[in-house]
């Protein structure tokens, strides 16, 4: 294979840092955790002799809107450990009402008043977990890598919280179970730190000095936590967690009548050491996972949808940071869908993540799905070794393939059915302040009867200061590079003539320039302006498409926000395209320009609301878009919200005119911090389609739930035609063996 060299190198890597190495700016920030006999009871109540001689982390940071002195009020934290949990003690200065976006578990950090404990138990700067607990104990929790993509909240974990309000302060105390976390128990230097949300002053500060060109969590910044002894093995690690469905449904569009039916599987997480796991899942149900919220698509390629499915989050970064978007080698949702985007059921599969070593990850995956209908068995596999390398830095290969159990008559008349292989090295360069990065990715994909023309590769460099932030990539896509387990955005085109897609190969160079400015006075909080360019060439270096964006956004103190895009595009249509159901406009070049303008208001009010525009040149004709959402909040409990978007595409004779709609009220009731009920419709004029999802959700115990979920679906023209509508129930319990 024409990468295996490069894999042999990378297992050949010597190891070039000491993990437990301290760097120059966590020596400003140490903390000593001692242990402790006592029996702590999680109630917001800090009467535990412990607390009172435990060492204490003050001085908070400011790190939003900007980095200038300390924070307006103050944050202590205390923290304690025994063999089995990490405890943390805050005492939050604060007074008058909690803000809170939802007593919804999972809805992150932003927005409302809470604090937050970052661990880095390897202390390497790359990988680390996020705990957030609100100030009426809502929590989130969600690991961190050293990747573009921030926390999607997605990935769980039990742990335990309390919250108390004490007037002129609020008390949080916090529980982590050592088995929760991915940890070598001779490494006594963890990575730490804190972080602080006081939505009423819109101010975010961290125990440690984070520059304000840096995300809060960014574990390039965290602090030492120092443990006097060994950490204990976990023992007896395991997650067992099986489940009982039952279903009613109907599909008019293909003729089917009511139809009930059940299933049962199990998820199951097996700790082989304190940083390697093990995962399980057979005959797994992904009903309860939220519906993906539709967007209106005015571009000639299709659109990247966030991964919901639990299973394939944990660890997620070790499969997914290859390429960077729009193409990315791996892409788990590509399993257990057909090449229509249709279910396909997923019968079993294991997932072994996690550290050998504190230099290396590894991450393997072998997923089987049955067949349906037509459409034959599938096999999913994945593997991938990353090797950390100077201080942030790291070397990374991967392997994929998936195996379709066509026949042999099937397989001779689509010989690139049979199977799909990718193979990738990659280099990630970041210095220790991560102030500049770079990046050499090579991939290279095998399919029957092709060899030439079957690979990407990419180069590129960032560099940001507190004030500054450039991006520069180039990168060449061969027409044969395939993706059977990935996405790659530009690679198919479509000819709306002969109905037909052409895989054509690109090259493209980005660049993007930014300023930024936080002013200590006056009512803005952060201004950017900036600059970006994106050229893509043909194979043969002709052009093919040029696109400048100029922008400026103004964030204000109040957390409102106004922000101006102007963008001109060059293009040489290969193929015709449509828009509309008349003719389709032909290739040919185009220039044409655009500009959009939103606002937010302060979200932190009980009403909220956005709106925003755009007008312009689109290909031979014109576009005019608005877009308009509001929010209104009766805290803690209600949270109802519609989005709304409308586009106008005025082409010449004969090319046509359409109108795209789109129109989205969501309603959440938490009745407290067990018991959901959400609803959300969606009338997509684009996708002819209109849904309703309503979810019960009830969390009867930590980490178990019951779900009642019902989905009905009709066209938009004919209108309110009923193509599909199910109820659904789902029962788990998570045991821990």
């Amino acid at each position: 294979m024409r990468i295996a060299p490069f894999l042999v190198l990378l297992l050949l890597t010597p190891r070039l840092l000491d993990a437990q190495a301290m760097t120059e700016y966590q020596k400003n920030f140490q903390l000593n955790i001692k242990p402790t006999t006592e029996q702590i009871k999680i109630d917001g109540i800090l009467d535990e002799p412990v607390w009172a001689i435990a060492e204490l982390a003050k001085d908070f940071h400011k790190k939003y809107p900007n980095d200038i002195g300390e924070a307006q009020r103050k944050t202590e934290v205390r923290l304690t450990y025994d063999d089995k949990n990490i405890y943390f003690g805050f005492k939050v200065y604060d007074s008058g009402y909690a803000i809170t976006q939802s007593l919804k578990r999972d809805i992150g950090h932003d927005g409302g008043d809470g604090v937050a404990v970052m661990l880095d138990p390897l202390n390497q700067k790359t990988n680390g977990f996020f705990f957030v607990v609100s100030a009426l104990n809502v929590q989130s929790e969600d690991q961190l890598a050293n990747s573009f993509q921030g926390p999607s909240w997605s990935w769980d974990t039990k742990w335990s919280s309390a919250t108390k309000d004490y007037g002129t302060y609020w008390i949080a105390e916090v529980a982590i179970p050592l088995k929760s976390l991915r940890f070598d128990p001779n490494q006594k230097q963890w990575g730490i730190n804190f972080l602080r949300i006081d939505a009423k002053h819109n101010e975010y500060s961290a125990w440690t000095k984070v520059p304000t060109n840096f995300k809060s969590y960014d574990l390039g910044y965290t602090g030492i936590l120092h443990f006097p002894t060994s950490l204990a093995k976990s023992k007896n690690n395991i997650i067992f967690q099986p489940y009982i469905t039952g279903n009613g449904n109907e599909d008019k569009e293909n003729g089917q009548t009511l139809q009930t039916s059940g299933t049962a599987g199990f998820d199951a997480k097996v700790a082989l050491n304190s940083s390697l796991n093990l995962d399980l899942t057979v005959n797994p149900d992904f009903s309860q996972v939220e519906v993906d919220q539709q967007v209106t698509n005015l571009t000639r390629f299709s659109i990247f949808l966030p991964e919901k499915r639990t299973f394939f989050l944990e660890n997620s970064d070790l499969f997914s940071d290859f390429g960077i978007p729009p193409i990315r080698p791996f892409y788990s949702r590509t399993i257990g869908l057909d090449k229509d985007g249709n279910k396909i059921p997923i019968l079993f599969g294991a997932r072994l993540s996690g550290n050998l070593d504190p230099q290396t990850r590894i991450g393997a995956m072998n997923m089987q799905t049955g067949r349906q209908g037509d459409y034959s068995p599938e096999n999913f596999a994945a593997l991938t070794i990353h090797r950390r390398v100077l201080k942030r830095s790291s070397i990374k290969a991967y392997f994929l393939n998936r195996e379709n159990f066509i026949s042999e008559a099937a397989a001779k008349k689509n010989p690139l059915d049979r199977y799909g292989r990718n193979a990738g090295l990659s280099f990630e360069y970041t210095n220790t302040k991560g102030t500049f990065s770079s990046w050499t990715h090579y991939n290279q994909s095998y399919k029957e009867t092709l060899s030439k023309e079957d690979s990407y590769a990419e180069t590129g460099f960032s560099a940001n200061s507190k004030h500054w932030n450039y991006v520069a990539l180039i990168n060449n896509v061969g027409k044969n590079y395939y993706t059977d387990m990935g996405y790659v955005q530009r690679i198919n085109n479509y000819d709306a003539v002969r109905d037909t897609t052409i895989r054509l190969g690109f090259k493209s160079l980005f660049t993007d320039l930014s300023y930024t400015t936080m002013p200590a006075k006056g009512k803005i909080g952060k201004l950017t302006i900036g600059i970006n360019q994106d050229l893509v060439m043909n194979p043969d270096n002709s052009f093919n498409e040029g696109n400048t964006r100029l922008s400026a956004k103004s964030e204000y103190k109040n957390t409102s926000s106004i922000q101006l895009n102007a963008t001109t595009t060059t293009l040489d249509l290969k193929f015709p395209i449509s828009f509309t159901d008349a003719t389709p406009i032909p290739a040919m070049r185009y220039n044409f320009s655009q500009m959009d303008i939103g606002y937010m208001s302060d979200f932190r009010k009980p009403f909220g609301y956005g709106i925003g525009a755009t007008f312009g040149q689109f290909y031979n004709g014109t576009v005019k878009g608005f877009g308009a959402g509001f929010n209104l909040r009766k805290r803690p409990h209600l949270n109802f919200g519609i989005r709304s978007q409308f586009n106008h595409i005025e082409l010449p004779k004969p090319y046509g005119s359409t109108d795209l709609i789109l129109i989205q009220p969501k309603v959440e009731y938490n009745f407290n911090t067990q018991l959901f009920w959400t609803t959300f419709v969606q009338y997509n004029t684009q996708g002819n389609n209109f849904s309703v999802n309503s979810r019960l959700q009830y969390r009867y115990k930590p980490m178990s739930d019951f779900y009642l979920v019902y989905t009905d679906n009709y066209f938009t023209d004919p209108l309110f035609k009923n193509k599909n509508r199910a109820l659904i129930f789902k029962f788990n319990y998570w045991f821990n063996l």
